[in-house]
């Protein structure tokens, strides 16, 4: 298959919730409101906002990153 330049495949298992980096992001916000009880749709919805509200683009990059990713970028980058 040919990529474009500024694309870099990265291949993964199928059905692998461990390697998305979406999933660790969600496993944290889900870790800062356990045990809390909401009574309203709406309590839970200003929570969350102020608990994205105060996440800060490194704390993202931090959850968000994998060590294989980058040695993909980095391998990819030097081809």
């Amino acid at each position: 298959m040919k990529w474009p330049e500024n694309i870099i495949p990265i291949c993964q298992p199928a059905h692998c919730p461990q390697l998305n980096p979406i999933e660790r992001f969600w496993l944290f916000l889900k870790s800062q409101i356990k045990g809390q009880v909401f009574n309203t749709l709406e309590e839970l919805r200003d929570r969350l906002n102020h608990l994205l509200s105060t996440i800060t683009s490194e704390r993202v990059i931090s959850l968000t990153s994998y060590d294989l990713i980058l040695e993909a970028l980095f391998y990819a980058a030097s081809i």
